[in-house]
């Protein structure tokens, strides 16, 4: 299993351009750049741009991974790129893009079923909790969306594979793969993302793993705050998800797919970006929007929260506000992606894992 780094978040991407950017990865010794959407690869989706991403990857013995975007029709509006692409015709623009990646042999392709809105608080950032559209309403037109770009991913060879974003619970997920057809989908598995879902990292793990085909590798902080829990983006190995159980498990079902660290974003890059999110578990509103949690979970979820805050009460970890107070630029944002990758790969070469 190789390990490598979110394409976009990467420190200095924008300025850097793809082609850097797979450079500077290969500098900061990581084995693969996963960009999200073949468009920020080329926005024209240049056949001679693609082919120089796909050739600069090969010469430095890395792995190259690229997706399409949201699958959701009432979130596809927001990503305008996505009808462009197509001159005005949104499945036109998904096969194109489609047969582009086919073109410089990138057959695994990212996608995600919303948009997250972070200037809202709670659960209002969050497309799960949209008022004008139901989530039941949202995941239908997912699936039927998905069922029209299925005879393109087959007669490509392409698996279109959905994200555990942060709207979706990975139940939802595992259903959605199953009624389009695993043969032309699969999984994006976040390691972090489902805690937003109140779901427990390694049981996630096992019920996603047949299905996983890409992932974003990264660990969050969790504790208790006023309305609930509060959730920040840690390096791995110092946030709750427990990778060493994690890995293997995903490592059993597919032993080649690739590790990509997700990496919290350099402030000299992006403006600063929220320092906490909220996940409202105690809430009955909030709870009655996850009919497929059980208390066995639960439990196990909130058990895992509890022996996270006894880490920081015993000064082994920051808290959330001494951890947001601290400088986050390029150095401290190349030093959470080198730690991260060497915590994967410690797990990945320990004798407790076979991977």
């Amino acid at each position: 299993m190789r390990v490598g780094v979110d394409g976009l978040k990467i420190p200095e991407s924008a300025k850097r351009g793809p082609l850097g950017t797979i450079e500077h990865a290969h500098q900061l010794g990581l084995e693969g750049v996963f960009f999200r959407s073949v468009l920020d690869l080329s926005p024209t989706l240049n056949p001679a741009e693609l082919r120089n991403a796909r050739a600069r990857a090969d010469e430095l013995g890395m792995y190259l991974e690229t997706g399409l975007g949201k699958v959701n029709p009432f979130a596809i509006p927001e990503a305008p790129e996505l009808r462009e692409i197509g001159d005005g015709d949104t499945l036109l623009g998904f096969r194109r893009m489609m047969e582009a990646c086919a073109a410089i042999g990138c057959y695994e392709l990212w996608s995600s079923t919303a948009m997250v809105k972070p200037k809202f608080p709670g659960r209002l950032a969050w497309d799960r909790f949209r008022t004008d559209v139901t989530w039941e309403e949202q995941l239908v037109a997912i699936e039927r969306f998905l069922l029209r770009l299925a005879p393109y991913a087959r007669d490509l060879g392409i698996h279109v594979n959905l994200e555990t974003h942060e709207e979706i619970s990975s139940f939802e997920l595992v259903r959605l793969v199953e009624a389009v057809g695993p043969d032309v989908t699969g999984i994006v598995y976040d390691t972090a993302n489902p805690l937003h879902r109140i779901e427990h990292p390694t049981w996630t793990a096992r019920r996603v793993a047949p299905y996983v085909r890409q992932t974003h590798i990264k660990d969050a902080h969790l504790a208790h705050g006023e309305g609930g829990l509060y959730y920040q983006l840690r390096p791995c190995g110092a946030g709750v998800v427990d990778l060493a159980e994690v890995l293997p498990i995903v490592a059993e079902s597919n032993p080649s797919v690739n590790l990509t660290i997700e990496n919290y974003e350099s402030y000299e890059d992006r403006p600063r970006p929220p320092e906490k999110w909220l996940i409202e578990v105690y809430d009955e509103e909030f709870l009655a929007a996850h009919p497929d949690l059980t208390v066995p979970e639960f439990a196990a979820y909130l058990e895992m929260v509890h022996a996270y805050e006894n880490r920081i009460a015993a000064g082994e970890l920051p808290d959330l506000d001494t951890y947001a107070a601290q400088p986050f630029g390029y150095s401290e944002t190349v030093r959470y992606i080198v730690d991260s990758a060497a915590h994967i790969r410690a797990i990945c070469a320990s004798e407790r894992t076979t991977i």
